[in-house]
């Protein structure tokens, strides 16, 4: 977690330290693009220090040869009113100026323009000292004055800015999420495969390396630990056949001694009894575990499953039944001759459980009905009894945790959550879902859905 944390935390960082390049670079671009002009503004020869040059060398009667020609190098005129706004000299004053101007007149374009001549001035004590600019040269402002170039120039340098910020930051952005997601992906895609018990070996290199390293340690504890479970059922399974077989070897030969008791063939008949249940839990139990790390060998080929529950139906009736249970087999027009690529016997065996389970919780006995539907891409077998249900909190509890573990059942039939676990596990190794319905003294019915052989 840790690492994680610090691997987040550096890219955070980097994300910081380009805003602030990317900051610092605008006002270095800024600065570059507007140095001139704001130098042309407010520099040397800014209108404010031309005009304070040109009064501070001028009388009454002209400028000095210099300042002219200065004037002249930056396009400027100049001109200097008397005490009556009657004009005492020029220099490069265009001709459409008039030669004298009234108070009104003066009090105009001491803001800003005169006849669209951007104009500056400067009050000295024997006149009014006028400096023009080219038309266009400048925009004012009651307060300021700006270059018609700096006002022409902002919104570009500004689109311009807005667009490199925008394309730059969403190149950092790609770059960082595809970074992030080359170290992390393996790693998400990794504990996905973890949780469904898949094990796995990851290569990742770089910044998350110790975080791999610690998802490749996890999952060789749980590799470890779900060998040692399945090596313990398995070796379970195989070492309780010997004693269990003679458990009910003799059992049988006590309960056949027509010399015994008859409380003790009764109760020899119910030791058999338990004992084939024992072994039945047993197998089941070795299959379940070799479905759950995908080690039982799975035989498919495409099976009619109307042909399939009907020999079943046949044989299990064949076998017997409790007499106040029925059987029933129907099956859809449609679905006769629909075929699910599958293994025969473990579907079967599915079925089986679902059956046996209805018949072995109703006491009292129930009606079981088996069918088969189809759509036009799933194929469904429901088992339907008709017998006590399942309450609403049960159901749940079989749907959430249908182990054998979780049984409370005090007469010791075990196969029930066993036998769920076990139907749950064959519809998954042939791509199905399993759902459960039920109501108290309504039924049950069990439903296993598969995807269609005929399907695109």
């Amino acid at each position: 977690m840790k690492e994680f944390g610090n691997y987040i935390s550096k890219h955070l960082l980097r994300f910081i330290a380009l805003m602030i390049t990317l900051l610092l670079a605008n006002v270095f671009f800024f600065a570059l693009s507007f140095r001139g002009i704001v130098a042309g503004d407010y520099g040397q020869s800014s209108p404010k220090a031309m005009i304070q040059k040109v009064a501070a060398v001028s009388t009454e009667i002209g400028t000095t040869s210099e300042m002219e020609a200065q004037l002249r190098e930056h396009q400027i005129w100049a001109m200097f009113l008397g005490q009556t706004g009657v004009l005492l000299w020029s220099a490069g004053i265009p001709d459409e100026l008039p030669s004298a101007y009234t108070v009104q007149d003066v009090a105009s374009f001491s803001k800003g323009y005169l006849q669209d001549y951007p104009v500056f001035v400067w009050g000295t004590d024997k006149g009014l000292m006028v400096l023009g600019y080219p038309k266009d040269s400048y925009v004012k402002y009651t307060s300021n004055y700006f270059s018609t170039r700096a006002v022409e120039q902002m919104p570009i340098f500004l689109f311009g800015a807005f667009v490199l910020n925008t394309l730059l930051l969403f190149a950092a952005f790609w770059l960082s999420k595809k970074g992030i997601l080359k170290g992390t992906t393996p790693i998400i895609e990794s504990l996905a495969s973890l949780s469904e018990g898949t094990p796995l070996s990851l290569c990742v290199n770089g910044e998350m390396s110790q975080i791999a390293e610690s998802v490749n340690k996890a999952s060789r504890i749980l590799s470890r630990q779900n060998e040692a479970r399945e090596n313990w059922i398995s070796g379970v399974s195989h070492d309780i056949r010997t004693p269990l077989s003679m458990i009910m070897g003799y059992a049988q030969r006590i309960a056949q001694d027509e010399t015994a008791s008859t409380s003790i063939r009764e109760e020899a008949q119910i030791v058999q009894r338990q004992s084939a249940k024992i072994k039945e839990l047993v197998l089941d139990l070795n299959l379940v575990s070799k479905l759950e790390y995908d080690i039982q060998p799975l035989h498919k080929r495409p099976v009619r499953l109307a042909k399939l529950l009907r020999s079943y139906g046949a044989e299990i009736l064949n076998a017997g039944i409790p007499e106040n249970c029925s059987l029933e087999i129907s099956v859809d027009v449609s679905a006769e001759t629909k075929q699910l690529d599958c293994d025969s016997r473990l579907i079967s065996r599915a079925v089986n459980n679902l059956v046996q389970n209805s018949m072995g919780h109703n006491p009292q006995g129930c009606h079981v009905l088996i069918s088969l539907a189809c759509t036009e891409d799933m194929i469904t077998i429901s088992v339907k009894d008709d017998g006590v249900g399942l309450s609403a909190d049960k159901l749940k509890e079989l749907e959430e945790k249908p182990h054998y573990m979780d049984s409370t059942d005090e007469r010791l039939d075990l196969r029930h959550g066993l036998g769920l676990l076990l139907v749950r596990r064959i519809t998954q190794a042939h791509n199905g879902i399993m759902t459960m319905n039920s109501e108290p003294n309504a039924g049950c019915e069990t439903i296993l859905s598969f995807p269609s052989l005929d399907m695109p």
